[in-house]
């Protein structure tokens, strides 16, 4: 069984075998930047047993020098860099989708997220010392050394890849450092890659080999699983033609505080939460308490301006005796906003899942 270098403590484990588990929601919205021990974990398969000391990544395909790296020589040869960034499992929220029709997939609920300090060197710059092709058209794929457990077909290396364009960006990090320390097992130590503003599955975890190619990964994960599949197709009818690789993450805003189901006292209650856009701002944030009848703007909080990280929200609210459904929305700098019901975006898969998210509290 996988046992996490840091036991999480009051974790909702999805599945024990691989791991995938999130933190409770009020320790996720503890702080801007998400403790390590808080952050969500995603596993394909088992965990991989590296040596930071000894492990080397290889760089090959359409580059004029094939090149081998351990961190150490990362760290020697690069000048490296710190981003703040939000990593999000495109399963996110799945549970509301799933509230609509069964999906496959662990039911995540909003804390699929996190947001984190990530130290490493800019991809871009290890590209440009192998010489590689910056043709526009190029795919960079990660190879990753765990073995993923694929439904439907063989097991195989985790595999995934990015367009060139967002390959050579500067902010596409070789992360080995979170929060300032050392990555731990369970989130890709040695070495991994941080693809800010895309679905978590592009930055993958244990790196064995960086490709540079002319067509987007073959694997299972890019080729087949993570797909948006329209609404009228099923699990078993499912046809990868159809899909469309999912990449950059949508708009979306979740309710951290107070809990699903909680039981308050009458009078002033504070409900915080995240909200997030990828490469835009979070402009506005409404709260309903009625469902979604009526609206409050809540008060976003300042915390900088780092291009990759989620906004986070509070508003306090004075709510009577009786059941009430707590309601968020988010819009960001386009004017655009999140759809009302998860049977809008609802798809097999339960991926991208953004709807207005909704928490049944009861006051007495």
């Amino acid at each position: 069984m996988f046992v996490l270098s840091n036991p999480k403590r009051d974790f909702i484990v999805h599945r024990s075998e691989p791991l995938n588990a999130e933190p409770p929601l009020d320790r996720l919205r503890a702080g801007f930047v998400t403790r390590t021990e808080d952050f969500y974990v995603r596993s394909h398969g088992a965990l991989p047993d590296l040596d930071a000391a000894t492990h080397k990544v290889r760089m090959t395909g359409k580059v004029t020098r094939t090149l081998e790296f351990t961190v150490g020589e990362l760290k020697d040869g690069f000048m490296p860099r710190t981003i703040t960034a939000v990593l999000q499992c495109a399963g996110n929220r799945r549970a509301d989708m799933q509230q609509v029709e069964k999906t496959t997939g662990d039911p995540w609920a909003p804390g699929a997220i996190g947001n984190a300090e990530w130290t490493g060197v800019p991809l871009v710059d290890v590209l440009r010392a192998a010489g590689a092709s910056e043709e526009k058209d190029l795919h960079v794929a990660f190879e990753a050394m765990d073995v993923a457990e694929n439904e439907g077909a063989e097991d195989g290396p985790f595999g995934v890849s990015i367009p060139m364009g967002k390959a050579m960006s500067g902010d596409v990090l070789l992360t080995w450092a979170m929060n300032g320390n050392p990555l731990k097992s369970e989130h890709g130590a040695p070495l991994r890659i941080i693809v800010p503003g895309y679905a978590g599955v592009r930055s993958a975890k244990w790196l064995g080999e960086i490709r540079v190619q002319d067509k987007p990964s073959d694997a299972f994960q890019q080729a087949k699983d993570y797909l948006l599949f329209p609404p009228d197709m099923r699990k078993e009818t499912q046809d990868p033609a159809r899909g469309t690789t999912i990449y950059e993450m949508p708009l979306n805003a979740a309710i951290c505080e107070p809990a699903a189901g909680a039981e308050l006292k009458a009078g002033r209650t504070e409900v915080r939460g995240y909200a997030i856009a990828t490469d835009r701002a979070i402009t506005r944030v409404d709260v309903s308490s009625d469902g979604g009848r009526q609206w409050r703007q809540a008060t976003i909080e300042d915390h900088g301006s780092a291009r990759w990280s989620w906004t986070l929200w509070h508003l306090t609210l004075d709510l009577p005796v009786g059941e009430h459904e707590l309601v968020v929305r988010a819009w960001d700098a386009a004017g655009q906003t999140q759809p009302a019901r998860p049977d809008d975006v609802w798809n097999f898969k339960g991926y991208l899942s953004a709807a207005w998210h909704r928490v049944r509290v009861t006051v007495a």
